[in-house]
């Protein structure tokens, strides 16, 4: 069982910048890391995700060009949050998934979770 730490939330002005990272207990068995986010009445949306051992990376249409995901350490992954926008808020979530192949942005492939983190931007 693969446990995931988020931190680095809070509260930030738009077009300001935050920084999250997860700590995994282990990635040996991990493919793919992501991160997602959740907003009050919405579906879970996915962020950014790296093929763990190759580093490929993935983003959501939604960040692209404001968001970048990196690995740190073996088991330390980033999100590097810039001209953020009160849309971002949202509890963001990092994730980890064992299965090879699968389609990176769906949340349904991950098993392993973190507990989240609440980033709010204010206007």
């Amino acid at each position: 069982q693969v446990q995931l730490v988020e931190s680095g939330g809070g509260l930030v002005q738009a077009g300001g910048s935050l920084r999250l990272s997860c700590t995994a207990s282990d990635t040996f068995s991990l493919y793919y890391m992501a991160w997602f986010r959740q907003a009050p009445g919405k579906e879970r949306e996915f962020v950014g995700a790296i093929r763990w051992s190759l580093g490929h990376i993935y983003y959501g249409d939604s960040v692209k060009g404001r968001f970048a995901v990196s690995k740190d350490t073996e088991t330390i992954m980033s999100l590097q949050m810039n001209s953020l926008k009160p849309e971002d808020t949202a509890v963001y979530y990092c994730a980890g998934s064992p299965i090879w192949g699968i389609s990176q942005s769906s949340p349904t492939n991950y098993p392993y979770w973190g507990q989240g983190t609440q980033v709010t931007v204010s206007s």
